[in-house]
Formats: C-alpha cells, structure tokens, sequence
C-alpha cells in the first residue's frame, strides 16, 4: 500500500458522507444493550473526525439519527438524544481545538429545544473554524430533504419552471458541497435515505465492519479505493 504522500491530494474526495450503521448488532453480538453499542459509535465518529482531518478531507457528513429512527424502541432513541447531548457539551472545545466547523442538516424544528439550543450553540461557536466541516445529519431523511424543498418553493409562488441551481437553494445546507464517496459500514448495501438528490453522482464504499469497529485503517482503505476510480458523470468521453 502506498504511504499517504503517495496519493496525491487531487484524487482524495473533498466530501466524505458516512452512514454509521452496526451499533445495535455490534452490541449484541456482545451481549450488551444497544445503547452501549452507540456509545462505541461515538468513539468511533472521534477516530474518523480526525482521521478525516488528518487526510485533508474539507467536508465530513455523519448520518447520526434518520427521521425513520423515532419508530425505534423509546428508550433507544431517549439515550440516542442523551447521547447527543454529551457529546456535543463535552467535545465543543476540543473540536474548536481542531479548528473544525459544526453544521447541523435536517428538521432540526422537530428536536427537543434545549438540543437545539445546544445545536446553534456549537454552530456559532465554530462558525469561524476552517481545517475540516463537520455535519452531523439529525432527524434527516432525503426523501423529506426533497419534499421540503417543493414545498418551501410553492410557498414563495415561484413562477416557471424550477432549475437544479433554483432548487438548491431551498435544501437544508444549500451551499454544502455534493458528496464525492459516500461510506457505509455494517455490510449493508444500501444507503438509507441518505443525500438523495445530493448524491446522484457520489461514489459509494460498502465496509463489513460495524460502525463501532470503524476506525482510520477502513478510512484509509476507502481513500484509496475512491482514488482509483474514474469518475465521468454520465459522460462515456471520459473513459
């Protein structure tokens, strides 16, 4: 395998989008509670913040919580939100520290309101930090990314037909930029409602590995896979 400098900075995707999926299996393949297998996850999401930093990656998006995950067992999504808590009260400084941004992408109008309080804290805290981007996808569902969209675009009247560039402007974060490979660890082939219209053209990356077992090496690895692709957008003059 070829050392980093190695791998030129040109082929390395400027937004990485990971679907964190295992923790529940993960915890029970180990006899614990669930819950215990997001608290792994939170370690694992330290290791990949800063593998990600260290590789110069600019964006870094993290399906923390889907607006399907309110249909999950009430204690679950009660240490999901304590989960959330903690972690962004407790790591603020470090991740001002590591000059890294915080940004937030879904309803966040439907989260309890001191987690959104804690959300637009982080936010402004942050706000001037430029060595990565963090966004943590919070009760984000695509398919709901879309239909807010038409809907905040009926809402103004919009005469005329509507552009990509005219519609984009109304999605969650309008100037984040597209994903260029999208991660999912636990083996499942699929990403879940995930950046639908952001990630028409991504590049995709399947791991084995449960989300709490995720770490810079399986980072690495897909680094490289992405790397090695050729990326046409539908055009076949690129081959």
């Amino acid at each position: 395998m070829m050392p980093q400098e190695e791998l030129r900075l040109e082929r390395l995707p400027a937004h990485v989008g990971m679907v964190m999926d295992g923790n529940g299996r993960w915890a029970k393949e180990r006899g614990l509670p669930r819950v215990m297998g997001h608290h792994a996850g939170v370690k694992a999401v330290e290791r990949v913040v800063q593998a990600a930093k260290d590789w110069g990656i600019r964006t870094l998006s993290l399906y923390a919580f889907s607006t399907e995950n309110w249909k999950r067992p009430q204690g679950e999504v009660l240490g999901l939100m304590g989960l959330f808590r903690y972690y962004l009260r407790s790591k603020l400084d470090r991740l001002r520290e590591e000059r890294a941004r915080l940004r937030f992408a879904g309803r966040l109008e439907d989260l309890p309101e001191d987690i959104r309080e804690i959300l637009r804290e982080s936010e402004e805290a942050t706000r001037d930090n430029d060595a990565i981007t963090v966004v943590i996808c919070i009760n984000y569902g695509g398919r709901q990314e879309v239909l807010d969209a038409v809907n905040r675009i009926l809402a103004q009247g919009t005469p005329g037909p509507v552009d990509d560039q005219a519609f984009r402007r109304h999605l969650y974060l309008p100037d984040l930029p597209d994903p260029d490979l999208l991660i999912r660890s636990s083996g499942e082939l699929r990403m879940s409602n995930f950046w639908l219209y952001q990630g028409a053209y991504s590049e995709y990356y399947f791991s084995s590995l449960y989300w709490p077992d995720f770490g810079p090496e399986e980072f690495e690895k897909a680094l490289r896979d992405y790397a090695g692709r050729e990326r046409r957008y539908g055009d076949a003059r690129a081959r």
